[in-house]
């Protein structure tokens, strides 16, 4: 009889905790297993009341230790930050995860190949990915496709926004997410552009509904 998946996945965070003590997702400072942050990092943390935009699941504020967590990850190369921080989104969903787990698929927005080149990982797989592995559901990072190399949305309001991102994604591997249930997963959801776009070319491939999280909303 195999080991169960929820005891294999913690006997390789145990193991991986020893090879490298955990440190705080902001500052680096020593911190206990399982938690992302040091007390007064954490102290900076605001948890997300409402959704981002009435859309997206959002788990916290943007700003704090949150954010430069975020900015740790994307701009100074810290991939491995993404493995705390799933693990607070999971923890911060989990009034939602027995409607999730096991009944979707998990698909992360994705960066356009460029993007990933330069970057070298897109930071909402590595989320997706660990929330696909906290829910036991199949994670399909491949699912969509970006088709153009949009410009960044941070300087333009929302209406510019929306335009800027329309028609920008395909669904890659349709038959991943056709008659499945999507969660779609992304780091900051500001006004939902991206999300929403993302979201209409899940269900132009056929999902059959399609639910959003995202770690803060700014």
């Amino acid at each position: 009889m195999g080991i169960p998946a929820a005891l294999a996945n913690l006997a390789v965070d145990l193991f991986a905790s020893v090879l490298a003590p955990p440190r705080c997702a902001a500052c680096d400072a020593p911190v206990a297993r399982l938690a992302a942050f040091c007390p007064p990092c954490a102290s900076t943390v605001e948890t997300a009341h409402d959704d981002c935009r009435g859309e997206a699941l959002a788990a916290f504020v943007y700003g704090g230790a949150i954010a430069q967590a975020i900015v740790r990850v994307k701009y100074e190369a810290r991939p491995d930050l993404a493995r705390p921080l799933g693990d607070l989104l999971y923890r911060a969903l989990a009034s939602h995860a027995a409607s999730f787990r096991g009944a979707v698929v998990v698909v992360p927005v994705p960066l356009h190949a460029s993007r990933l080149a330069e970057r070298g990982f897109n930071q909402s797989a590595l989320l997706a990915r660990r929330l696909a592995r906290h829910l036991d559901a199949p994670f399909a990072p491949l699912a969509l496709a970006r088709r153009r190399d949009t410009p960044k949305q941070a300087d333009l309001d929302r209406g510019a926004r929306l335009a800027n991102v329309a028609g920008a994604f395909r669904a890659r591997q349709p038959l991943r997410v056709r008659d499945r249930s999507v969660l779609l997963v992304d780091d900051v959801c500001t006004t939902g552009a991206t999300l929403e776009a993302c979201a209409r070319a899940l269900v132009d491939a056929g999902s059959g509904s399609v639910v959003t999280a995202v770690l803060a909303r700014a």
